[in-house]
């Protein structure tokens, strides 16, 4: 009784939540390979295994109405992870829950409120025209037709696909593809979102056009987004909190601006003198010169860009000054090193 009432306890945890997963793990066992002809031939008779942890005890939230950065180097655990949040992949242990629900016991009931959209593979069906898809994705998720045609008419006005609708899938653009890629995966109104690489490959009109459809839905229903990219400027323009992942272990997790603080407390100033003297400053460190351009570098809690070019102005007149900010590659490029 007390071990059901737990159980019962940890569902009603999950409820403000869209994600949840705990102690998540996945791993594989595969045949240790050496080199040279006499191991090959032992490892046909006696193998030996080890064990490799594509994901290694993870554990995190998303609340409902997030949209997150789920990132990494490749073979980081991305995908993997992504793979078992959708049901596709079983945990070696671990739980996960969508919307308070477990995807490795309740599958199909997660997945009608789930949306996912692979980069490089299509839920579109080749041999129809789009639009036929779209009707084979609303008998298969049994929409209303009041619902699709709302729902159509409203993705349309943001991604204008209309004007392809009648042409085959195998005739798409890439841009137009991973158009009607989005829109098969927000017909049946998921709460949830997974998109793996949903700007790969794709012009900037293309980029910005798939950008303006995530905000849109998170704006307009609210749903919950995990982005897994490789493209910082789908970072910068989407989410507000960056999950990092590498070797399947977590190795960061925060809003963003807390992570570039925390992660790069540094900004540099150039500065540009009329000679090849810098002025030297208690606060800020010369880290290079090339002639008269002089890169400082100082924390961003001690002085403020403002402040350094002040101080410095009043000590000698300066013909150019320029801040740089703290990149989001570098942020993530520093935590990859970690």
């Amino acid at each position: 009784m007390v071990e059901k009432n737990a159980k019962n306890m940890k569902d009603i945890n999950t409820i403000g939540d869209a994600i949840k997963v705990e102690h998540l793990t996945k791993s594989y066992r595969i045949v240790k390979k050496e080199k040279g002809l006499s191991h090959a031939v032992k490892s046909l008779f006696m193998p030996e295994y080890q064990t490799i942890h594509a994901v290694n005890d993870i554990s995190f939230s998303i609340p409902k109405g997030e949209i997150t950065a789920f990132i990494g180097p490749n073979g980081a655990g991305k995908s993997t992870t992504v793979k078992m949040l959708s049901g596709i992949l079983t945990p070696t242990s671990g739980e996960i829950w969508i919307n308070g629900i477990n995807p490795t016991k309740q599958r199909m009931k997660v997945v009608q409120n789930l949306g996912v959209v692979f980069g490089q593979r299509t839920q579109l069906n080749w041999d129809l025209r789009l639009g036929e898809s779209f009707e084979l994705m609303r008998h298969i998720y049994r929409i209303d037709d009041a619902k699709y045609k709302e729902n159509l008419n409203m993705m349309d006005e943001i991604l204008g696909i209309q004007s392809f609708i009648n042409t085959p899938v195998r005739q798409l653009s890439l841009g137009q593809r991973m158009r009607g890629d989005l829109v098969a995966a927000m017909l049946h109104t998921p709460s949830v979102l997974f998109l793996d690489e949903p700007t790969i490959g794709l012009d900037v009109e293309g980029k910005y056009a798939i950008r303006k459809f995530i905000k849109e839905m998170n704006r307009i229903k609210g749903t919950t987004v995990i982005l897994t990219t490789h493209d910082l400027g789908d970072i910068e323009e989407l989410c507000s909190r960056l999950i990092i992942i590498n070797n399947g272990k977590i190795i960061e997790d925060g809003p963003l601006a807390e992570l570039t603080e925390r992660i790069a407390p540094c900004k540099e100033l150039i500065v540009e003198y009329y000679d090849e003297k810098p002025v030297e400053h208690m606060r800020a460190k010369i880290v290079s010169q090339e002639g008269n351009r002089v890169t400082y570098q100082f924390e961003k809690k001690e002085l403020t860009g403002a402040q350094l070019i002040c101080e410095i102005a009043a000590q000698k007149n300066i013909k150019d000054a320029t801040i740089c900010e703290t990149k989001i590659e570098d942020i993530i490029r520093i935590a990859y090193g970690a």
